[in-house]
């Protein structure tokens, strides 16, 4: 839950507060109802626009609407197939309702039949058929049916400050940001202030058999803010995360980091109405204007219109989709997207351009930020062989140099569309903020608030959440530390950290020296460094937390007996690289002193029962760690980077070997791998699912080498710890894991009308560990081992897995307040071991769409 602070979600949540506090929208918000006029029935996707303007909207299936207007705006159109066209004038600032009643046009009564409400299904719809025809012909309209495919890409993603008002830009604090304010772009009926811009062309080849793409980038550009308190590389990231490509061809389309089913997906009749609403004589072929809409609108489903070349190949020419406002998705205040394809000389279709809009604000007029990506296809190449070496190496180079990329002067001859009015300054202006002393202060405030580090020259200090901790064998501790950045070296960084317990009245500390061999950040794709290291710190025994983060202070809260802890001395040398195919190995050495703290104490069984503990068990390990992450991709920055969860697997396998050199003083070879992969369930959300196993080879091995499985005390929900386990309650040599975590996304509580408005989502988890221990390990079989722990009573805290297995599961509710998950756990087995809960809640944050 702590490990990915560093994401760029929480940046933009905060943004959202910051400016909704002080800003508010002086603008006209018109909604009402439309309906017939003669039936009285409502009419979905009438369109109400401001005459002149591209400001507008649509009704919902219900013939709702809701439009925003600002300035001198005081008009609006309502148009509908089939219907006579109706005009309205608005009263300006104030909120208002406008219901209105269309009537049919005469006119057209020969070409449309107007009818009564009737109950809508499948069967013998002209509109279902035709849907189905698209359905069945997709495969010959996609790319994927050509042997080759070469094409010339032009991306743009451009984001802005939305909704803003006057009174936002005439507060002091932005006195000195005037110039950013002297084109606002209000086409949209919303002022908008343009903030970040970035831009790619790129040569992309697709191969059929063996199926390959591969992304070459001839030029980019992006605004740049100062490195030292933005990561440039991994905000780009982020925004093509949020902004991914739409393949409507695809049955799932990804929206704001979630799945969207697709109104041409195989199951689309299952979950869409389809309605026929026009059919378009003007183009060649004629075209059917095809409108779509969830059979339940809270549902994570599309809805908008499809227009379905009539000459037999079914393709679609032109896509309009949005969402309904009642969907489950967080600060979402508005989505467009517009997909635009054209005809190749074989007769078929092929994209020519996507636009894909986004808005997020915590509420609807509060102000926000509104993003658009611009995708523009040219220079197509069908069925041309290209060599194979075009396609090896890594799916898309998105990182050249900054040498490689073109001027800015070339950018206007190979720009294949022009920037938009209020684009055209945003790279002279972010260069301008840089240089402001207010904006340079306020950036390193900010980046120490949310990512947690101070920048203070070519160092960072911090992870300031470990300043301060409490446990009950240190007491209150502080700590103080930090680490070097690529302002101080491009090959070499240090980190550091010392910190003191007032209890124990031992000092802590932790040294660390890396060297890049591939001349890059320690941090970035493809890594390739060696890195040494020496810590002596204190630990929880079996509990695989970072090692720089086991005090932070949210950690520090515990519940039951936490008592038996470890004071460490911990020498670390290890090799990592990465192939561009993401596959990685390491070779780690370790050499490792523990002494055992509190209560806990080593005794070997040999020994009386009286028999004072030993003092320390030094072991020496070799170790070797496999990887392959197909198609990972990253939020990487200088300084950090996490991994962005897809739909492909991923492969772990880890070896270890303990040897009698250096002190240590056992040996056995172990044996660990696991896999985990999400799969994307559609409208039905996600689920996360990870198997894992491992197996110890050798004998008279003490407990604290053994597989003392993570357990949590803590009151956080922990994915990948067992969250109703005591520390120490079970020891394996082999054993064998599964652990599912299944987000429904809101699909059973947007049909229960009380729930449904919360927008709260489901998510349920069930986790199983089946293991246990050779009698040449097991203390009450083995005299060469260390005795398993006891309580006062002298009863053992630590058992192993029998025949059955440890199992437990939660359900819980997600997206309170948009952030917090609460889950009720119950511990299913092994109840009647001591100090153990059947029932827990536990708590998680979480940002998330």
């Amino acid at each position: 839950m702590l490990q990915h602070r560093k994401k760029w979600a929480p940046l933009l949540l905060g943004l959202f507060v910051v400016i909704s506090r002080i800003a508010t929208a002086q603008t006209t918000l018109v909604n009402g109802i439309v309906t017939d006029a003669k039936t009285g029935e409502t009419l979905p996707f009438v369109n109400v626009v401001v005459p002149g303007t591209t400001v507008g909207t649509t009704t919902d299936t219900d013939g709702k609407y809701s439009l925003t207007l600002s300035g001198s705006q005081n008009r609006i159109k309502f148009t509908y197939v089939g219907y006579l066209s109706v005009e309205k004038t608005v009263t300006a600032g104030t909120t208002q309702v406008i219901n209105i009643k269309l009537a049919v046009d005469a006119t057209l009564l020969n070409e449309v039949t107007v009818k009564g409400k009737a109950h809508y299904r499948n069967r013998d719809n002209p509109a279902v058929q035709l849907i189905r025809q698209v359905i069945a012909n997709k495969e010959k309209n996609q790319m994927g049916n050509y042997a080759y495919v070469e094409y010339e890409q032009y991306e743009k993603i451009s984001i802005a400050l939305s909704n803003l008002s006057e009174r936002f830009r005439s507060r002091r604090i932005f006195r000195n940001y005037q110039f950013l304010f002297t084109e606002p772009d209000s086409a949209s009926g919303k002022n908008r202030l343009p903030a970040y811009l970035e831009e790619k062309l790129s040569q992309v080849y697709y191969r059929k058999n063996p199926q390959a793409r591969q992304q070459q980038v001839k030029a980019q550009r992006r605004a740049e803010f100062d490195p030292r308190f933005v990561d440039n590389k991994g905000l780009s990231k982020y925004f093509n995360r949020l902004y991914e490509d739409i393949n409507l061809y695809d049955n799932n389309v990804s929206i704001a980091t979630n799945q969207l089913l697709s109104p041409i997906a195989n199951s689309a009749p299952t979950f869409y109405k389809f309605f026929i609403r026009d059919t378009v004589k003007t183009e060649n072929p004629w075209l059917i204007e095809l409108g779509f809409v969830p059979r339940n609108k809270t549902d994570l489903l599309f809805e908008g219109k499809l227009f379905i070349t009539l000459d037999g190949n079914y393709a679609v020419q032109n896509a309009y989709l949005t969402v309904n406002k009642d969907i489950n998705l967080n600060y979402l205040q508005d989505l467009e997207a517009r997909l635009e394809f054209e005809k190749s000389p074989d007769g078929r279709y092929h994209p020519r351009k996507t636009t894909l809009a986004m808005e997020f604000s915590l509420g609807g007029n509060t102000p926000g930020i509104y993003g658009q990506r611009v995708v523009n296809y040219a220079k197509y190449l069908i069925n041309k062989e290209v060599p194979d070496y075009v396609y090896t190496g890594s799916l898309e180079d998105a990182d050249r140099p900054v040498s490689a990329r073109q001027p800015e002067a070339d950018w206007d001859t190979i720009r294949p569309v022009p920037l938009e009015k209020s684009e055209v300054r945003i790279y002279r202006n972010i260069d301008t903020l840089q240089t402001i002393p207010s904006f340079r202060r306020t950036m390193s405030y900010a980046t120490m608030f949310i990512a947690g580090f101070k920048p203070v020259g070519p160092v960072e200090i911090g992870p300031v959440n470990t300043f301060y901790s409490f446990n009950p064998i240190e007491g209150f501790r502080l700590r103080f530390g930090g680490r070097t950045t690529t302002d101080f070296s491009k090959r070499m960084y240090l980190e550091s950290y010392a910190a003191y317990g007032f209890k124990d009245e031992k000092w802590k500390y932790f040294l660390s020296g890396t060297y890049s061999i591939n001349n890059q950040s320690v941090y970035a794709f493809p890594l390739h460094y060696v890195r040494a290291s020496f810590q002596r710190d204190t630990k929880i025994p079996g509990q695989d937390l970072q090692f720089v983060q086991e005090d932070n202070f949210l950690l520090s809260f515990k519940r039951g007996q936490n008592n038996r802890w470890l004071y460490n001395d911990i020498y670390r040398v290890e090799y990592i690289r990465e192939l561009e195919n993401h596959f990685s190995y390491k070779v780690g050495f370790n050499q490792w002193t523990q002494t055992p703290a509190g209560i806990l104490e080593y005794i070997p069984v040999s020994q009386g029962e009286n028999t004072r503990g030993t003092t320390r068990l030094t072991n020496t390990e070799l170790n070797l760690e496999l990887r392959y992450a197909p198609q990972e991709q990253f939020y990487q920055g200088k300084l950090y980077r996490v991994p962005i969860v897809n739909k492909y697997p991923i492969f772990t396998l880890r070896y270890g070997t303990g040897v009698r050199i250096l002190g240590g003083e056992n040996r056995y070879h172990t044996f660990s791998g696991n896999v985990e992969k999400r799969f994307y369930l559609s409208q039905f959300g996600y689920l996360d699912a990870t198997a894992e196993g491992g197996y110890t080879l050798g004998s008279h091995i003490p407990f604290p080498l053994l597989t003392i499985h993570r357990a949590n005390q803590t009151y956080a929900y922990q994915l990948n710890s067992y969250n109703l386990m005591n520390f120490l309650e079970f020891v394996s040599d082999h054993y064998a894991s599964i652990n599912v975590q299944y987000y429904m996304n809101g699909f059973l509580f947007n049909k229960i009308p009380l729930l449904k408005h919360l927008k709260l989502r489901e998510v349920f988890s069930f986790k199983a560990l089946a293991g246990g221990l050779r009698d040449e390990n097991h203390p009450d079989k083995a005299s060469d081992v260390y005795r398993f722990p006891v309580d006062e009573q002298g009863r053992s805290v630590s058992y192993t897995l029998g025949k059955e297995p440890y199992v437990e599961g939660s359900v819980g509710i997600a997206n309170i307040f948009k952030l917090l998950r609460v889950d009720l756990v119950k511990r299913f087995t092994y109840l009647n071991q001591p100090n153990v809960s059947e029932w827990g809640i536990r708590a998680r944050f979480k940002f998330d769409f």
